[in-house]
């Protein structure tokens, strides 16, 4: 995901959005354990927004009744009425004061989430999410010891597991299942290279310094944050003010750094750790600068995502795949971006991991072979219509939306279908994913049509994968400042006449001209497509003279009607030359990750029901551990018969776990349900034993030789737990559990 034309949507997996509405409720599953989980935006949003304002106005209209009959019971008491008459007048208004009551707890809960009775706020969720991850070394903190660093993690042995588990589970589905070339490029990128991708110019972040310290800020975040808590804490607001502030929220990515600094002196922000003034805003670009070599001399950066090297290496792949379109190259790897002020844990950090594809294709013909394979499939998608119509998102059949024109192209389409299937496969809820299209003011002008699978978590509807139709800027940016043609070939079964732009330099005028930068104005001009071509040819009729810039030189130069020719001619074509598209999906795997945590967490009571139990319930997929092998009790022949276990377990390449410790064990139960184990084997005899699925916390009995298999193959997903609970028997020993 890279560079667009405006600034302040530059890279659009840096975008967050909020959502004041995302309600965490606690219900009942069958097996009694509270399901903690986000309540599907795109049903509730409309129905949410309009609560909001009805109570807004509701608390409006209670306020003035409330301040009328107050002044009713003063003028009573002033005019020494009677005490009933008085009495009756301050009993309305305590009437009054508790329906205003009411009206607050209900708009607070509405804003924030919700508090009542069998629901947790979006706050305290992601509290007991974010602590049990901690807690359990999934991730923390670097250099936690040193006070640690904003925007920098270390995961820890869990949290490496489930990260290399989706990995695995990415390069299978996309690079194995759709034959792509895996690449792996240097994170140490020379700035040639990104000042001809934009990101040089243009990736940057609006800041702005605390006036007196020199403390920087993210210029957007500050208004965002202004604008939530005023929503949040200020229940006296009125629904205009209210509207005004919501507005803002969806449209800030669009702010130009006049427009913020508007806003930030409107609402009077200051610098929020000490109230000191603030600078105007102002571009910061988010790359990490170094240098290469120790001369100091060749500028470089560290790379802000992984598909530049793709692009860079695009005619080895092209030649390494027989010349022959379309192809997908993707690389997984790291990405540095010197965020200004990173916050909300693994969603904005500094640096990150990247799962990158670049799938090239011709422009005439984006179809896909395999469209027809997806062309039933049905998800949330948001398309552009419903978002400035002010609807919400809709369930779509991706075929659907391919031949009503929503989406542009069958390619495109694929690609967000294998998404959709990569991300609930995974364990991300289909009810918390949508498509969202990019408004027209969202993308960059070459761009044909993009989209973006947001997930939606305690944080709101977060962008995790980038969908994007890129046309053929890249290859073309690359092509120019290198002065190598990355192009592809179509060849002709017969020859066909084709009308050719000739371009012809005239080279003795311009070494005349140029001298030493001859070699870059001709290069230049032998460049031009057509349009350009003949415009110069237009103006140079008509003026003699034309101003022409030279990416290269890095500056415009004058060409005059003698230094080229240009007009077209009938030619015999063997073969087209073109510059492929290319269709960009881009995962923020962190951010998926994250996601996953939070829609995979839930709890329940213990056996004693004096505590909430926390449970991981993670797809067998992506689990850190896929069994645990507890011996029931210290006993040397059950200990040797978990470790002939876990030999066997080892042969057969299932990841696991021996838990020894004298604890009960229900204790070690609950200990690997918080870790999302999916499986547990308790050893309690010398020829059998049992095995214990976490979230039904249903048991079976098997043999210590078939122990093995039967594990993997629940785990693998050849067979399903109500599976193999059809072939042994049940398990019923209540002294096992929790």
């Amino acid at each position: 995901m890279r560079y667009q034309s405006v600034p302040s949507l530059l890279f659009n997996l840096r975008r967050i959005s909020f959502s004041s509405s995302s309600l965490y409720s606690a219900t009942q599953s069958h097996s009694q354990c509270t399901v903690i989980h986000c309540g599907g935006r795109d049903t509730q949003a409309m129905a949410m927004d309009a609560s909001e304002e009805t109570l807004r106005r509701a608390m409006a209209d209670k306020q003035a009744a409330a301040d009328v009959q107050g002044n009713a019971v003063r003028d009573l008491k002033v005019s020494g009425a009677a005490k009933a008459d008085i009495d009756a007048a301050v009993e309305a208004l305590n009437a009054l004061k508790l329906e205003k009551s009411s009206i607050e707890k209900q708009l607070q809960a509405a804003i924030t989430g919700g508090s009542s009775a069998g629901t947790l706020s979006r706050d305290a969720f992601r509290q007991a999410v974010g602590n049990t991850l901690e807690r359990r070394l999934f991730y923390i903190p670097s250099f936690k010891i040193y006070r640690g660093v904003a925007g920098l993690y270390d995961y820890g042995p869990p949290g490496c597991a489930v990260k290399a588990n989706v990995l695995a589970f990415w390069r299978q589905h996309f690079v194995l299942e759709e034959n792509m070339l895996e690449v792996d490029c240097p994170c140490v990128t020379p700035e040639v290279v990104l000042k001809a991708s934009g990101h040089v110019d243009k990736f940057t972040d609006l800041m702005v310094k605390d006036e007196k310290t020199g403390t920087c800020y993210r210029a957007d975040h500050l208004l965002k944050d202004f604008c939530k808590d005023k929503l949040e804490k200020d229940l006296s607001m009125d629904a205009e003010k209210a509207a005004e502030l919501k507005n803002i929220l969806a449209v800030l990515d669009e702010f130009s750094a006049e427009e913020l600094g508007a806003k930030i002196k409107e609402y009077g922000i200051t610098a929020p750790d000490n109230k000191n003034p603030l600078s105007d805003p102002f571009p910061f670009n988010l790359m990490f600068q170094t240098s290469i070599g120790p001369s100091g001399l060749i500028s470089g950066f560290m790379r802000p995502e992984t598909a530049q090297g793709i692009f860079v290496n695009f005619k080895d792949l092209y030649y390494f795949n027989g010349n022959k379109l379309p192809f997908a190259a993707a690389q997984i790897g790291q990405a540095f971006r010197n965020e200004i002020s990173p916050r909300q844990g693994l969603l904005r950090v500094r640096e990150f991991t990247l799962a990158e594809i670049e799938h090239f294709v011709d422009p005439e013909d984006k179809s896909h072979p395999k469209f027809s394979d997806v062309a039933h499939l049905e998800f949330l998608m948001f398309p552009r219509k419903e978002q400035t119509s002010g609807q919400s998102a809709k369930r779509m059949c991706i075929g659907d939306a391919i031949s009503e024109g929503t989406v542009n192209n069958q390619t495109l389409g694929y690609f967000i279908a294998r998404v959709y299937l990569f991300l609930t496969q995974l364990g991300i809820d289909k009810e918390r994913l949508r498509f969202r299209q990019h408004l027209a003011n969202e993308m960059a002008h070459y761009a044909a049509d993009c989209w973006d699978a947001e997930i939606e978590c305690s944080y709101g509807w977060i962008e995790c994968v980038g969908i994007a139709d890129r046309s053929a800027y890249d290859l073309r940016a690359h092509s120019e400042k290198s002065g190598v043609s990355l192009v592809a070939q179509e060849k002709f079964s017969e020859p066909k006449e084709v009308e050719k732009l000739v371009i012809a330099p005239m080279k003795k005028e311009l070494g005349l001209a140029f001298k030493a930068n001859q070699k870059n104005v001709l290069e230049a001009l032998e460049a031009m497509d057509e349009k350009e071509a003949m415009e110069m040819k237009s103006t140079l009729e008509s003026q003699g003279e034309v101003e022409f810039h030279v990416c290269t030189l890095g500056k415009a130069v004058t060409i005059k009607k003698n230094m080229v020719a240009i007009s077209k001619e009938m030619k015999k074509e063997y073969q087209r030359v073109f510059t492929p598209s290319v269709i960009e999906p881009s995962f923020g795997i962190g951010r998926i990750i994250y996601c996953l945590y939070e829609h995979s967490f839930y709890t329940r009571p213990s056996k004693a029901g004096d505590e909430q139990l926390n449970v991981f319930r993670f797809p067998s997929l992506v689990a850190p551990i896929k069994c645990t092998v507890f011996p029931l009790v210290q006993n040397q022949q059950y200990d040797q018969i978990a470790k002939r276990i876990s030999m066997s377990l080892t042969a057969a390449g299932i990841s696991h776990k021996i838990d020894i410790t004298g604890t009960s064990i229900g204790k070690r139960y609950a200990r690997t349900d918080e870790l999302g184990v999916p499986l547990a084997i308790t050893v309690d005899s010398t020829s059998s034993v049992t095995i214990r699925e976490r979230d039904s916390k249903d048991q079976i009995r098997v043999s210590v030789e078939a122990v093995a298999s039967v594990v993997k193959e629940v785990t693998d997903g050849s067979s399903t737990w109500t599976d193999v609970m059809w072939r042994f028997p049940t398990h019923m020993n209540a002294s096992t559990d929790e």
